[in-house]
């Protein structure tokens, strides 16, 4: 092993005593993994010390210029991978992919100059590229009933994700958050669920709160779960109870979305509708950031503010001040 993969296994083991996620702990280790490849193929550098901001740069332009897939860590994985197989091998990588690698590679120099294991941070003067922000997809109401209206809810899988689309839909959760629920975790009586640090991105205990119809959609459903299957999940696989996985759920997601013609649509519009129309219908930012569990008021404004002109003529209406003047 050379040096920089010591220093690699160092910042991994650091990362799982903080507790991350193996999602995100993975996508730090594919990173850094790749670009010590490049810097070792590029400069004959193997030692994370020896990076300078010239390279890193220089890392940059490669990655603009080079295709998806076509630049791997190592033989065997492209052998297993069979990369050049994927329907985007070869296309341009996104502004925002490249962003993400650029927070990666920082987050790991970071942690060596926090340990004194570099003296100058090469990444210090390196900034995210400037990206064009997309608007986050949004489902029209007709467009969410006849959705709905097309799952099979005679069939257990359907049933449980009929329920699972609009729990998230009026919750805000995250996919995993919803998959990761216990029966337990449900409180009824408060129409709240207690998301367990566990299981939220934030590493955080965070409560969420549901409508009184969706409290008896979900009284429903766990009566009917029960009749069929033993689990401590609240939305179980079929065969053998274990935790409904995130893959599996997104695939059944486009296949019912594809049903009624919504073929972009994908599960994470649920929680970005739960957001807009939240503040559509007059809720503050501070709050809708407490119920989505970001970090600070900045993720969330970044995040959702994205309100078109219709949506502001709208939502003006409910606040006119001459409207709302109280005549006496």
């Amino acid at each position: 092993m050379s040096e920089i993969d010591y220093q690699i296994e160092d910042f991994m083991t650091h990362c799982q005593t903080k507790g991350l996620s193996k999602k995100t702990m993975l996508s730090y280790e594919q990173t850094i993994k790749l670009f010590a490849k490049y810097v070792a193929d590029n400069y004959k550098i193997t030692d994370a010390k020896k990076v300078t901001e010239d390279m890193i740069r220089d890392y940059i332009k490669n990655l603009q210029k080079r295709g998806k897939y076509t630049f791997v860590a190592n033989q065997l994985s492209k052998e297993i991978n069979c990369p050049e197989n994927r329907k985007d091998y070869g296309e341009k990588i996104s502004t925002t992919t490249i962003n993400n690698y650029l927070r990666n590679i920082k987050v790991f120099f970071n942690f060596l100059q926090n340990y004194r294991i570099i003296r100058k941070n090469p990444m210090q003067n390196i900034k995210t590229l400037k990206n064009e922000r997309k608007a986050l997809g949004f489902i029209q109401d007709r467009d969410f009933l006849r959705l709905l209206r097309h799952i099979d809810t005679t069939k257990f899988p359907e049933y449980r994700d009929y329920i699972i689309i609009q729990l998230i839909f009026d919750t805000g959760m995250r996919i995993g958050e919803c998959l990761d629920l216990l029966v337990t975790d449900i409180d009824f009586q408060a129409r709240a669920i207690d998301l367990r640090a566990e299981t939220t991105k934030a590493k955080k205990d965070r409560t969420v709160f549901f409508s009184p119809k969706m409290s008896e959609e979900l009284k429903k459903w766990i009566q009917y779960k029960d009749r069929y299957i033993e689990s401590d999940y609240l939305f179980p696989s079929r065969k053998l109870g274990h935790k409904l996985q995130i893959g599996n759920f997104e695939t059944n997601f486009k296949k019912y979305a594809n049903r009624v013609g919504l073929n972009n649509a994908h599960p994470h519009m649920l929680r970005n509708n739960f957001a807009k129309r939240c503040l559509m219908n007059g809720m503050d930012i501070y709050t809708l950031s407490r119920i989505l569990g970001h970090s600070s008021v900045t993720v969330t404004e970044r995040a959702y503010l994205d309100l078109t002109n219709d949506d502001i003529r709208k939502n003006y209406q409910r606040f006119s001040p001459l409207s709302n003047l109280k005549r006496y």
